[in-house]
């Protein structure tokens, strides 16, 4: 065995052992550990395969960028594929166990691929599988979809819960390492609002495990800690960053279970302090187990007293091998050879042998490091008895969430390395993410970015006094080393892909040298990492080829999500039957007094019906609430239908272009029935918009397209007309709006409103701002019918809805009032030839609705105008809206049914329309309907037939005007 524990060190608690499986192996480790330091403890170096050669892989770095050791966590519902076993916090209990091989991880019949490698380079899918054409659907793709992928998902149930939070603060600080928590304590001891998210379990960074600031970093801690206004999030992932400095971030819970919880972070300003990640370097062998960049190697050390093996060797471009090489030796693990690329490198204190100005070529193995082939500068090579190998190619700041806005990453040659784009806005970079590499500039760039932020803010902070640090080698400037040349074997660009160099020697050759066609054709890039370990070398690589810089190669696009995030925590809770939330309007508790019977509509739970004592069926309690609201007077929750307000000097313009019909010249205080269109002529939604003032209007839309319409007008004022003045936001869920409809409607509702509601005070279609209850509350009202009586509409706040709802009932009483609910009021709009999104389909114009001569002729333009005056949408033989009832009151049809003209063969080809919407009408006295037929307007007394074929129900019946009941609208006008 090569990696094993160190007899002394570490963050791990000792006194206690942990025991875990990993392919049916029990084994042990330390609170403290991970599943990659526990593996590695046990002399487990191989914990993975790779992906197209399968060849054995160990983990080559300590964090979230590790591409080889993924491993599948969990049984059952709990089962995670491609998990990281580099931040998987060991657990008692926890079950582990390798993907993409078989028979088993050491045994891999897919080795057999690096025999093909020949045949496997960059491009091979694209050369392999175009011939013959007819292998692709029985061949070709079987194959590639079986091989394709790395770890399997289970079927069962996940049996965690998850959940969605949001935070506020005035900084964010990403990244708990020096410069975060320089950044932290400064905004802290300035009263600032501060949220702390790193993704380890420790913050720290770079200083867990090391001795020499050990007291330092604790000290830190117990303050921030003992900071009210200061929250420190470990096991938290900031994902991205995303509009209106707002940050996805995910927190894993707790050992034990992949539960995570989902946080949106809104932060006023915001201090990037992720860190660099160690480059590795590109030469034979660098994938072996064993070999791993040089922090990484040192955290294991330092955090988990693990040795990678027991003859280690360091390879580095610059000061970081030193380092590293100086932190192994203190932590009692052998260093044999520090090889430092760099001809005039420091001599560091380390008991190691020193080769500069030197090259590893090539390291010898199979599943392990044997030796590694050593070549000078001026040619001659040695051999080097080593059983792990620490790298060290420089660092590239992760400024990955910097760039998730579009912002491009900028080549430094001093740095070597890509730098975050600049002017960020609230959002800032410090410590090594923005090119410091020294612990002392890490810690004075965190307190000066905490500063500065906020100084925007209003907060003066002022900068601690970090003290003295002792400073290790410098790791910086780096030779930059993309690639050793002439390598002993294969040199790996790409762990987990298994690209190497001649495969992005080869895409340059065949012309695939821009970065983006390089990824996409060799695939660099492209695995679960996301390039962040390959991505620059290959850059590099790319760069050297073409005889350019690396400016000039650029990078690919940073897009969130910076590190996989689970189903599960994008779900939250939204899951069996909180799949979506339950909304219920303000007056469900009024309707449950009532005695409602509640229906899903949408998400809304609406009071269907009201049904009393000796009602058996529910025919009967909407016959007499239909009756009731006809004869005296019924009050009926309107609350969901959605409520949007808009204001601004633009805004009548603005309705003006949203609906076909005119709005420019509404008065104030009027409201007006609107007809909304798709950009392609059909009716998208209807409703009422009332003027309230110059400048303000509330809009009303169906319930079922309440976020849709704010959706389409949020489009319209930022995308189709930015140079209008208008701002509009949902109020839905604000207000509490119940109809109160029929003839008694006027003398129940005088006692509670303020104002004269007599027909020249409040005429038809008047919308008004009132008082109620002698000033006591303030509401709006209006009067609007959706069931063709003399009707008003009152919205009150929401808290109010149920009192208001109370009172008017009381008031009608003596009056015969009833409450009704949604059957009732389809009734009451079928009856009145009121259509709704039933017979708004999504294929009809306002002509087929009977609507044409609301349709603006004089307006310049308004959305759907131009498409309208299509041949097909004026086809005189076009669905149109019809009346229908049987020609026998005892006979009945439904929804749905085909209309075929009288005498014509019952066969879809006959099909003539479609009932939209029916119902019994008891004013009829017999089902009634609406629907949608070829020339429809104009058949009003023909014969047809009404037929249902899942059903097999032929129902003769006539076409009729589809306002069955007071033509005329006298009640309306009441």
């Amino acid at each position: 065995m090569t990696a094993h524990r160190l007899p002394q060190g570490g963050r791990i608690d000792r006194s206690r052992t942990l025991s875990f499986s990993f392919d049916g192996k029990i084994l042990t480790g330390h609170p403290g550990d991970t599943l990659a330091s526990a593996l590695m403890a046990n002399g487990r170096l191989v914990m993975g395969r790779s992906f197209k050669y399968h060849r054995p892989r160990g983990p080559v770095t300590a964090g979230a960028a590790e591409p080889n050791a993924l491993v599948t966590l969990g049984t059952g519902g709990r089962r995670q594929p491609n998990t990281r076993a580099t931040m998987v916090e060991l657990h008692d209990g926890l079950v582990a166990e390798s993907q993409n091989c078989w028979p088993s991880l050491d045994h891999d019949i897919g080795a057999l691929n690096g025999l093909l490698s020949p045949f496997l380079s960059a491009g091979f899918y694209y050369k392999t599988f175009m011939w013959p054409a007819a292998f692709w659907e029985k061949v070709y793709e079987p194959l590639i979809r079986r091989a394709a992928g790395l770890g399997r998902a289970g079927y069962e149930a996940d049996p965690d819960t998850y959940e969605k939070l949001w935070a506020h603060c005035d900084l964010l600080v990403v990244g708990a390492g020096p410069a975060g928590l320089a950044a932290a304590l400064t905004a802290g001891r300035a009263g600032a609002e501060v949220i702390l998210a790193d993704e380890n379990p420790q913050a720290g960074g770079t200083l867990v495990g090391d001795v020499s600031r050990e007291s330092w970093l604790r000290a830190t801690l117990a303050e921030l800690d003992s900071l009210p206004n200061v929250r420190v999030m470990a096991r938290t992932t900031a994902f991205g960053w995303y509009d209106d400095m707002v940050f996805g971030a995910v927190e894993q819970v707790g050992a034990g279970q992949p539960a995570e919880r989902l946080w949106r972070i809104a932060a006023r300003r915001a201090v990037l302090a992720t860190g660099a990640e160690e480059r590795p370097l590109v030469f034979g062998g660098n994938d072996l187990p064993g070999v791993m960049t040089a922090d990484a190697m040192v955290a294991y050390a330092r955090r988990h007293g693990v040795a990678a093996g027991r003859r280690v060797a360091v390879f580095a471009s610059s000061g970081a091998g030193a380092r590293a090489a100086e932190a192994l030796e203190a932590a009692g693990v052998d260093v044999v050879a520090l090889i430092d690329a760099r001809a005039e490198a420091e001599t560091p204190a380390v008991h190691a042998r020193i080769l500069k100005g030197a090259m590893v070529a090539g390291v010898s193995g199979n599943k392990e490091v044997r030796s590694l082939l050593v070549r000078r500068a001026d040619g001659r090579e040695e051999t080097i008895e080593a059983d792990a190998l620490a790298m060290s190619g420089g660092f590239s700041p992760r400024i990955h969430l910097a760039c998730h806005r579009g912002g491009k990453p900028r080549w430094s040659e001093a740095h070597g390395a890509f730098l975050a784009p600049e002017a960020l806005g609230a959002l800032s970079l410090a410590g090594s993410a923005n090119g410091a590499w020294r612990l002392s500039d890490c810690l004075a760039e965190g307190g000066r970015a905490a500063s500065s932020a906020l100084e925007g803010l209003g907060i003066n902070a002022a900068l601690p006094d970090f003290g003295a640090m002792e400073e290790g080698p410098d790791p910086a400037p780096a030779r930059r080393l993309c690639q050793v040349s002439n390598p002993r074997g294969k040199a790996f660009v790409d762990f987990q892909n298994d690209v190497h160099l001649r495969d992005l020697g080869l895409a340059v050759r065949e012309g695939f040298s821009h970065v983006e066609l390089a990824k996409r054709y060799t695939t660099t890039g492209m695995a679960t990492d996301q390039g962040k370990l390959s991505n620059v070398n290959a850059i590099g690589i790319l760069a050297e080829a073409r005889g350019v810089s690396p400016a000039e190669i650029g990078t690919t696009t940073f897009r969130p999500f910076y590190t996989p995030v689970s189903f599960g925590a994008l779900t939250g809770s939204a899951r069996g039957e909180h799949f979506s939330p339950v909304r219920r309007s303000p007056l469900h508790g009024w309707a449950e007094k009532n005695g409602a019977r509640f229906v899903e509509a949408g998400l809304w739970h609406r009071s269907a019906f009201f049904p009393r004592d000796g009602e058996t069926t529910w025919r009967k309690s909407v016959d007499r609430e239909v009756r009731t609201v006809r004869e005296a007077a019924g009050l009926c929750d309107v609350s969901t239908l959605g409520k949007i307000e808009i204001f601004g000097p633009d805004a009548a313009e603005f309705l003006n272009r949203v609906y076909c019909n005119a709005f420019l010249k509404l008065p104030v205080g009027k409201a007006r029935y609107g007809v909304m269109l798709r950009e392609d002529g059909h009716v998208y939604d209807d409703g009422t918009t009332s003027r309230l003032a110059p400048e303000h209007f509330i809009m009303t839309t169906t319930t079922a397209l309440a976020a849709g319409v704010l959706t389409h007008l949020e489009y319209c004022a930022q995308v189709l007309w930015p140079e209008l003045a208008v701002a509009m936001a949902s109020a839905t869920d604000q207000w509490a709006q119940m109809a109160l409809a029929g003839p008694k409607s006027r003398t129940i509702l005088q006692g509670i409103v303020d104002i004269d509601l007599s027909d020249e005070a409040v005429p038809f279609m008047a919308a008004r701002e009132v008082t109620l209850f002698g000033g006591r509350l303030e509401g709006r009202l209006f009067r609007i019918s959706f069931s063709g009586e003399l009707a008003y509409e009152i919205a009150v706040p929401a808290g109010h809805g149920e009192a208001l709802a109370d009172a008017i009932m009381a008031a009608g009483a003596p009056h015969g009032v009833c409450a009704y609910g949604t059957e009732a009021l389809g009734v009451l709009r079928i009856e009145k030839g009121h259509v709704t999104h039933a017979e708004i389909n999504g294929t009809v114009t306002p002509a087929d609705l009977g609507m044409g001569r609301m349709v603006s002729q004089t307006k310049v333009d308004f959305i759907g105008k131009h498409m309208l005056g299509r041949e097909g949408l004026v086809a005189p033989d076009r669905p149109r809206l019809v009346g229908i009832r049987p020609l026998d009151p005892a006979q009945s049809f439904k929804t749905g049914s085909h209309i075929l003209a009288k005498g014509a063969e019952a066969t879809l080809e006959n099909d003539e329309g479609y009932v939209t919407s029916s119902c019994f009408s008891p004013h009829v006295g017999s089902t009634i309907g609406l629907a949608l037929v070829k020339r429809g307007a104009e058949r009003h007394g023909e014969e047809v037939l009404a037929w249902n074929a899942l059903a097999g129900e032929f129902t003769p019946a006539l076409l009729v005007d589809p306002v069955f009941v007071d033509p005329e609208n006298r009640k309306l006008h009441g």
